[in-house]
């Protein structure tokens, strides 16, 4: 099978590109090299260098049977300003990339989402029952006090894991951005007849993750500060409840989506990837610190009102529509993260 893969020398291109190729297919790596994320001059060979915003993109389909888009600009997207270059890099990029696929008559799609698109998860209220969390109050937080309350009734609410028929609520920049992918994605869908798989990514970590950049999630944060000796320094209670999932089995979800989308009906499939192994924070900090025999991480009580404070997706959509089981535990693979390479710019 022949394969577009964008942001193939990105994290987690790189990683679609090595186990797509040991299992037989033909990559054609796309990569804009944007310096924020690989550095002034970053040029590897083997790469056709073309920026999805607006580069022609009609000689690099021919002949491709399906694209996978890793492309994009990621990290938060914390302040209103960042809001232009998400929506020209992630959004514009991809619309492009959806006509130039109508043009060359390739109908199948693997879309890189994320979990972001939920927003801050979904919660049950012992009297309202499940809803949507209200928006932190300062006086809380300044109180310590980090669970979000009952929008109806003000009480608290516990956790609850979310399937992929929970509605978007973006909170950053890069989250509207990747709902407005899938949006995209959706009408290019009934537009052409096509097939899409969105794939919404949980934390991913693992080897040549991004080392201090705008592009470095919360694990590779700590493990930047553990390689200068430091202890890894963590917001709020530490008890912010996520799913890390390693780079290898999201690579591996990938070449399982490319392989089966075009059993898929038209229309798009959106699967969570995660581990389905929930792990705090405060869990992964002192797991990473623990490996590494460095000082254990400090609860700085520090918070940011627009954080997500807890997220958890169910994965057994993806068991079922895509027989994809992740093999790699968070604590194993947290654990190895310690000395794991980074990628550096």
């Amino acid at each position: 099978m022949k394969i577009l893969l964008t942001g193939a020398a990105g994290f987690i291109g790189t990683h679609i590109g090595v186990q797509a190729q040991a299992r037989g297919h033909e990559i054609v790596a796309l990569d804009a090299f944007l310096p924020q994320a690989h550095g002034e001059g970053a040029r590897p060979g083997g790469f056709a260098l073309l920026d999805l915003r607006h580069d022609d993109l009609d000689d690099v389909l021919d002949g491709v049977d399906v694209v996978c888009h890793q492309a994009a600009m990621v990290g938060n997207g914390v302040d209103a300003q960042d809001l232009p270059d998400y929506a020209e890099h992630n959004d514009a990029g991809t619309a492009r990339l959806l006509a130039a696929m109508a043009r060359a008559g390739v109908r199948d799609l693997v879309l890189a989402s994320s979990m972001v698109v939920y927003g801050d998860g979904r919660y049950t209220c012992p009297v309202d029952g499940d809803v949507p969390p209200d928006v932190r109050r300062e006086d809380d937080l300044d109180a310590g006090r980090y669970d979000p309350r009952c929008p109806v009734c003000g009480g608290e609410i516990r956790w609850r894991e979310i399937a992929e028929d929970t509605p978007f609520l973006p909170r950053t920049s890069y989250a509207a951005s990747k709902v407005a992918q899938e949006h995209y994605a959706g009408a290019w869908c009934t537009l052409e007849g096509a097939r899409t798989i969105a794939l919404r990514y949980h934390n991913v970590y693992g080897p040549g993750m991004p080392a201090d950049t705008p592009y470095a999630g919360v694990a590779a944060i700590f493990r930047s500060a553990i390689a200068r000796g430091d202890a890894p320094q963590v917001f709020e209670d530490g008890q912010q409840m996520r799913d890390f999932v390693h780079v290898t089995d999201v690579a591996r979800a990938n070449v399982l989506a490319i392989e089966q989308v075009s059993d898929h009906p038209a229309g798009l499939t959106p699967y969570n990837v995660a581990s389905g192994q929930t792990f705090t924070i405060g869990q992964m900090a002192a797991v990473l610190a623990g490996a590494a025999g460095a000082p254990a991480p400090v609860l700085t009580g520090d918070f940011r009102r627009f954080d997500v404070r807890h997220v958890v997706a169910s994965p057994e959509a993806a068991k079922q529509g895509l027989g994809f089981v992740a093999e790699v535990a968070p604590r194993d693979g947290l654990a190895r993260l310690a000395t794991d390479p980074l990628r550096m710019r």
